[in-house]
């Protein structure tokens, strides 16, 4: 174990280069019941966040502060932006994946799959093909405080939806995934696997190969410990990013843990805004959080 400083905490002399000792970790607001899925809307300078519990999205904008985006919200956890900026949202009330258009009105994605309904869509990401990729774990369904507690119909599995709506289970042997991310050239794809709520699954993070076009592969690629990998981001040197226990991890493309930084709060949910898209946002149980890095995201528009 590396040296510590404030709110940081080093393994690797590289962890040194990618943050400033001299910038701040800033609770930014507060008073949410578990805050998720933050998402950096660059052409607005705003960011938007899930509060799951209380079927609501929030605006934080640095000259106002915190609004509401939509309430309520179809209990929406993890959000992104696609190729042209249009917010893409994961609901777990209404159990589908969902598009903001630009006129407001709401496009549905997907809500099922070979005639069942979707668990509780978590997490998303957008390839540059126009592709829809998300996580669909059954954590809105377990209980009543995420979303409605209902009957599972679907493994829990990774999907695909193609700009023409073809739909397809592309990653299904993972006990719950959660958060994906796909390397700055998508020649990988890293998915965290949270496991199963009340279960003794393994939890880490797989990395899987695209230069088929199709994810191959899956070994683990690093296991986060305190706690599990949920939400995660990449930086523009490939450097994996994920919430943990203890706060956020930074881990190299060839797994090595490089340093962390400490939140007082279990962190959900991570990205990258501001901007230079050097700005780390943290939504973590009932805080947001802003730290500025050394490094850029690799973030949409």
């Amino acid at each position: 174990m590396g040296g510590s400083m404030s709110f940081y905490e080093s393994y690797d002399p590289r962890f040194g280069t990618y943050v400033m000792f001299n910038a701040p970790l800033k609770k930014l607001c507060g008073g949410f019941d578990w805050a998720e899925g933050p998402v950096w809307m660059g052409d607005a300078g705003c960011l938007l966040f899930s509060d799951i519990p209380n079927n609501r999205i929030l605006r934080w904008t640095p000259e106002v502060g915190l609004s509401t985006y939509r309430a309520p919200s179809n209990y929406a956890n993890g959000h992104t932006r696609d190729r042209v900026g249009r917010l893409v949202s994961c609901e777990h009330g209404s159990r589908r994946v969902t598009r903001t258009e630009w006129d407001g009105a709401i496009t549905v994605i997907a809500e099922g799959y070979q005639g069942k309904r979707l668990n509780s869509p978590n997490d998303v990401v957008v390839k540059s093909d126009g592709s829809i990729w998300f996580s669909d774990p059954h954590y809105g369904i377990a209980t009543d405080y995420e979303g409605y507690q209902s009957l599972q119909e679907l493994p829990c599995n990774v999907y695909r939806v193609d700009p023409d709506g073809t739909m397809e289970a592309v990653l299904t042997d993972f006990n719950c995934p959660n958060g994906l991310a796909f390397s700055p050239d998508e020649s990988l794809l890293y998915v965290a696997d949270t496991g199963r709520l009340g279960h003794s699954d393994a939890q880490h993070i797989r990395v899987f190969s695209m230069a088929s076009g199709r994810p191959k592969g899956g070994a683990v690629f690093h296991v986060i410990k305190p706690g599990a990998s949920d939400g995660l981001r990449i930086d523009s040197d490939g450097n994996l990013w994920s919430s943990a226990g203890d706060g956020v991890h930074c881990i190299a493309p060839d797994g090595t843990l490089l340093g962390k930084i400490l939140v007082p709060e279990i962190v959900s949910n991570i990205c990258f805004g501001g901007r230079a898209k050097h700005q780390l946002y943290i939504t973590a149980t009932t805080g947001l959080y802003m730290i500025a890095l050394n490094r850029r995201g690799v973030q949409l528009p």
